[in-house]
């Protein structure tokens, strides 16, 4: 299966916000990335604030490692772009830090 793009996603809370910003500002100015607005509730199948970060799937081998070790600690789930919303947020997931719930229910309705 190929895709175009991939998303990450950068969860935080009132505590990390901070380092969020951080990663947020850092990925914008060594990446060729397109950077979601800031989600200070959760939305959709995810179950922290978070925000999205797309980019070309051309990116992948420099953009992920790069996050592997830049992450700050925050959780991030990265994943392709399919057809399938609901495989592409679990079966083709990868995550940094710690895993987070993902609402399925949502991701069922919308496949």
């Amino acid at each position: 299966m190929e895709t175009v793009y991939y998303h990450a996603h950068i969860y935080y809370d009132a505590e990390s916000k901070k380092n969020a910003s951080l990663l947020r500002e850092q990925l914008s100015s060594n990446f060729e990335v397109e950077l979601g607005r800031w989600r200070d509730e959760p939305v959709g199948p995810h179950s922290k604030p978070m925000y999205q970060v797309k980019f070309k799937s051309e990116l992948f081998p420099t953009l992920v490692p790069w996050l592997s070790f830049n992450h700050r600690g925050l959780s991030v789930l990265i994943h392709p772009n399919t057809n399938d919303s609901l495989e592409d947020h679990t079966e083709y997931a990868l995550w940094l830090g710690n895993q987070l719930a993902i609402q399925k229910n949502f991701l069922k309705n919308r496949t």
